[in-house]
């Protein structure tokens, strides 16, 4: 199994990136290395440390650090214990990172930091030509400037009910997210890497086809936490009311 550690350092330093980086240059139907893991969403514009030992990730992460330092994440899919080490199936949709630090340890594993840059969808997998998964993919476009700002009282929400959920366990992240300088997407994108959710509520969201279709979806989840805490069953009133991703 492999050990995943989020430190909330990777939190606070995602503002010293510039959030307007321009990330058009990646070529759509590209080939890249495919990370799988069971319990990590990677989302665009975040921050996500990794160590790797595996070797096959070992020489993954090598081949990448000789490239164009890309790392495409997926998440596992269905009873994929059963077929770990070899390619069992995993989600069309993940996100492409890129490699911003890697520290190598003497016994031959890697410290990594990746950077989410974009959603991708699987075109074709490649499963013969290397130790580890690799997939053509088709790499989703960068948003328009127009449509990426978020309304101030949708972020007031999301802000509340994550405060709701989270009960003050992390109040580095709150402050954060109370931040009205982020700009939308690093936003939300950090509430949904960070909030309590299962991967398959997470993996919903990375799949939405919109920023505000992720906020509504986040708002869903958000407010079905709620409930599971035992909060009056008319605040999910809202919550029904909007569309799921597709």
């Amino acid at each position: 199994m492999l050990i995943v550690r989020a430190f909330q350092a990777s939190l606070v330093s995602i503002k010293a990136r510039a959030v307007n980086e321009e990330r058009d240059s990646h070529p759509q139907g590209q080939v890249i290395p495919v990370f799988p893991l069971p319990n990590v969403v990677l989302f665009p514009k975040v921050h996500l440390p990794l160590h790797i030992f595996e070797p096959r990730y070992r020489q993954m992460v090598k081949d990448a650090m000789a490239g164009p330092k890309l790392i495409g994440m997926a998440l596992l899919r269905g009873d994929w214990s059963k077929n770990y080490h070899g390619n069992p199936d995993i989600y069309p949709v993940g996100c492409v990172g890129e490699i911003v630090s890697a520290t190598p340890v003497p016994d031959g594993r890697f410290n990594i930091v990746l950077y989410g840059l974009r959603e991708y969808h699987i075109q074709e997998q490649i499963l013969e030509q290397s130790p580890y998964r690799q997939a053509r993919v088709l790499v989703r476009a960068e948003p328009r400037e127009s449509s990426q700002a978020l309304a101030a009282s949708v972020r007031s929400e999301i802000v509340d009910l994550v405060r709701q959920t989270m009960e003050e366990k992390d109040p580095d992240l709150l402050k954060v997210l109370s931040d009205p300088s982020l700009e939308s997407e690093t936003w939300l994108n950090l509430c949904c890497f960070s909030v309590e959710a299962s991967m398959l509520e997470k993996q919903s969201l990375l799949e939405a086809a919109s920023l505000e279709e992720r906020a509504q979806c986040l708002l869903n989840v958000l407010h079905f936490k709620l409930v599971e805490k035992g909060a009056p069953f008319e605040g999910m009133k809202e919550a029904k009311e909007r569309k799921p991703p597709h």
